[in-house]
């Protein structure tokens, strides 16, 4: 946990507009935002490219200034001493990560498909991520038909992840964030999964957000936790 002492203000709050590539050249940017977009596809609603995962994923690679946003939105932390050299150390092995993996996947997009990645259809793209991965491309998830947990059980840590593994849980980081990280612009993220995020930071210190009115307060036990469900029925 941080405390007062260990970090002063940073960065101000992000462009959610800019063009500015802070770590990734143009070709490297492209081709992440590429194969975000094969991670989060976007069909008939929106996808890894309109809630601008890659924006998110360059500030985040970029260095110190875009870690920890201020408790009401308005910037970032700066972090100092022991917390800056052992974020640029971890952020730096991530970096190499990325570039490394980059270059990976154009090499088996042009030895299997003949170009590089980025200039590959989807189902070309979507074949060489499975050899980047050595995995098949997974099915589509249906809410209720699956085992919730095991479907959706995530890392909440990069460290030590591989490239495909890292770009997977940044995609989806990007994708539900809080815009104020760079992802997740206009809400995109939220809206496709209903959520009714506080607009501001601020929104959530002064408790003008709340998700009260949603909870249901009036619930029995028995029919929120499924042993006692079970036991209600056989005792009936």
């Amino acid at each position: 946990m941080l405390s007062k002492s260990d970090w002063g203000v940073g960065a101000g709050p992000m462009d959610p507009d800019s063009e500015e590539k802070l770590f990734f050249t143009d070709h490297e940017w492209e081709t992440v935002e590429a194969a975000a977009a094969r991670i989060m596809p976007s069909d008939e609603d929106p996808g890894a490219r309109e809630a601008r995962v890659v924006f998110f994923i360059d500030r985040y690679l970029s260095g110190l200034d875009y870690i920890y946003a201020t408790a009401d939105g308005s910037g970032f932390l700066k972090l100092d001493g022991k917390y800056a050299e052992s974020w640029s150390q971890r952020i730096a092995d991530m970096q190499e990560t990325y570039r490394e993996g980059i270059k990976e996947l154009d090499t088996l997009a042009q030895e299997h498909q003949g170009d590089l990645f980025k200039e590959l259809d989807d189902e070309q793209q979507d074949y060489v991520l499975e050899l980047i991965s050595h995995a098949p491309k997974p099915e589509s998830i249906v809410l209720g038909e699956v085992d919730p947990v095991g479907s959706f059980l995530q890392a909440f840590t990069d460290d030590g992840m591989q490239f495909f593994d890292a770009l997977c849980l940044h995609t989806r980081q990007g994708m539900y964030c809080h815009p104020v990280y760079g992802g997740n612009r206009e809400m995109v993220g939220w809206r496709l999964v209903d959520y009714p995020g506080p607009e501001s930071l601020a929104d959530t210190i002064t408790c003008k957000y709340s998700l009260k009115e949603l909870f249901a307060l009036d619930a029995d036990w028995e029919e929120l936790i499924p042993h006692l469900r079970e036991k209600k029925s056989a005792e009936e």
